[in-house]
């Protein structure tokens, strides 16, 4: 399938996965999911597509820079989850599973029919909308020039050009609403984007 056409079609292409649950039996029951709907799992939240967090009680997802967060939660009506862009109920169907993987990971607001978004959520999904603008080469690139580096040398140590460095800058900046780098890493910094 061409990068075009699994652009055009989220629900074709094959994401990565990662999985965050305390519990091995829910761990393992979840990558079964994940197969089964055509996907891979990987280790790293990293490197993931899509994060999958399964929430047991008062546990809070981890902080992702820009992997699309899917939480499956016992109580979807808690306030807490109604922050997340996508939540769903931890004893939802494969079927509905495999369509919230793909409806997260193109950026789409995910929940079972009946469920109420506040008001007051909006302003919270906008800043975990923010965390996923970026793709990974655009945060890798910001961390760079967090760390002070030119275009030339966050070229040299991404080994790519900089004019590619420069590129993805531009793109960072429109994506965070920043007219200056020093503008452009507070906001990554505030949105869990990059680490100083």
């Amino acid at each position: 399938m061409s990068a075009a056409a699994a652009m055009a079609d989220p629900a074709e292409r094959r994401l990565r996965v990662a999985i965050a649950a305390r519990d091995p039996v829910r761990r393992r029951g979840l990558a079964g999911l994940i197969a089964a709907a055509g996907h891979d799992v990987c280790g790293s939240i990293g490197d993931a597509d899509v994060l999958v967090a399964d929430l047991d009680g008062d546990e809070a997802p981890p902080k992702t820079g820009f992997a699309a967060l899917l939480v499956l939660s016992d109580d979807r009506a808690r306030e807490r989850d109604q922050e997340f862009p996508a939540v769903l109920p931890r004893a939802v169907t494969a079927e509905v599973f495999g369509a919230a993987l793909g409806a997260a990971a193109a950026g789409l607001i995910v929940r079972m029919p009946g469920a109420v978004l506040p008001e007051s959520a909006f302003h919270a999904i906008e800043e975990a909308a923010g965390q996923a603008l970026l793709t990974p080469r655009e945060i890798e690139v910001l961390a760079a020039i967090g760390e002070g580096l030119s275009n030339k040398a966050a070229a040299r140590r991404l080994g790519i050009s900089a004019h590619t460095v420069k590129f993805h800058l531009e793109a960072i900046f429109e994506k965070l609403g920043a007219n200056s780098r020093a503008e452009a890493l507070a906001k990554g910094f505030r949105r869990g984007v990059i680490e100083l």
